[in-house]
């Protein structure tokens, strides 16, 4: 199986759900405190296929799972030992 340290995006070609998902994520964490996340096509590795190929987008940490689908930034936020964000009240 490939490697899965670090955080790591199961994607592929062309889809736009990733995309969606990517801007979500960058917009959580900004790049300037986000940890590097990796790309990496799902159908590159057999294994992955098996278990996330009709999951993707899938949000790995040190090949755990962390979400698919959509992204959850309190998931997220829990597995790396953030603090939830708080929304301001209007």
């Amino acid at each position: 199986m490939s490697d899965l340290a670090g955080l790591v995006l199961l994607t592929r070609p062309d889809c736009d759900l990733c995309e969606e998902f990517l801007a979500e994520f960058a917009a959580h964490l900004p790049a300037t405190t986000a940890p590097p996340l990796r790309r990496l096509p799902v159908d590159s590795d057999a294994t992955l296929v098996r278990r996330y190929g009709l999951k993707i987008p899938v949000l790995l940490l040190d090949g755990e799972l962390v979400c698919w689908g959509r992204f959850d930034p309190a998931e997220l936020d829990r597995l790396l030992g953030a603090p939830a964000r708080r929304r301001e009240r209007l």
